[in-house]
Formats: structure tokens, C-alpha cells, sequence
């Protein structure tokens, strides 16, 4: 039997530059388009953050970490809107051990 919906984990990384307003309409503009898709169950933002190493010469970022579940083809989706996203500098959807 095929899986109708599988539990992903969503983090991104918002560049830490941004006014409070626009970082909140990012985190808004996300949430929302999970909620369109499937089930929000957790999100969790974690604010500004020494990132790992600079990415373009920004050495901070504000991380937001989404647990969703949705069909297999939403994923690929979001991954193409947070790329195309001005303001988030990286993201990575990853899929949730049950």
C-alpha cells in the first residue's frame, strides 16, 4: 500500500540582515505554505545563530526549524520556493524516522 504522507523536517536559515518585519514575513510566508500542503506539527524558531562557516561573507544566521507531514511530491515544491526565496540563505528538508 503507498504512503499517502511522510513526516519532514524543514530547516532554513534566514539572512540575519533582514529587518524584523521582513524576517517575519519569510517565517509567515513558510508556515503558511505548509499549512496549504499538510500538517504543521511543530515549529520552532531559533533565532540568530553563528553559522558553520560564512556564506557570502555572513557569519550568522536566523534558524527556523519545521516539523511537517505532507504528501512525497510537496517537499520538492517547497525546496524550489525557499531556493528562490531572497532573504533565505539555505535550507534543507530532510525526511523523519517514524
Amino acid at each position: 500500500m503507498a504512503k499517502t504522507s511522510e513526516k519532514y523536517e524543514l530547516m532554513y536559515i534566514i539572512n540575519p540582515n533582514l529587518s524584523e518585519e521582513e524576517t517575519a514575513a519569510i517565517v509567515e510566508k513558510f508556515k503558511a505554505l505548509v499549512e496549504q500542503h499538510g500538517t504543521l506539527e511543530e515549529m520552532e524558531e531559533m533565532g540568530k545563530r553563528k553559522l558553520a562557516y560564512e556564506i557570502n561573507y555572513i557569519s550568522e544566521g536566523y534558524y527556523v526549524l519545521v516539523k511537517f507531514t505532507s504528501g512525497p511530491e510537496f517537499p520538492a515544491e517547497l525546496d524550489r520556493v525557499l531556493g528562490i526565496t531572497d532573504g533565505v540563505m539555505r535550507s534543507l528538508i530532510t525526511l523523519r524516522a517514524e
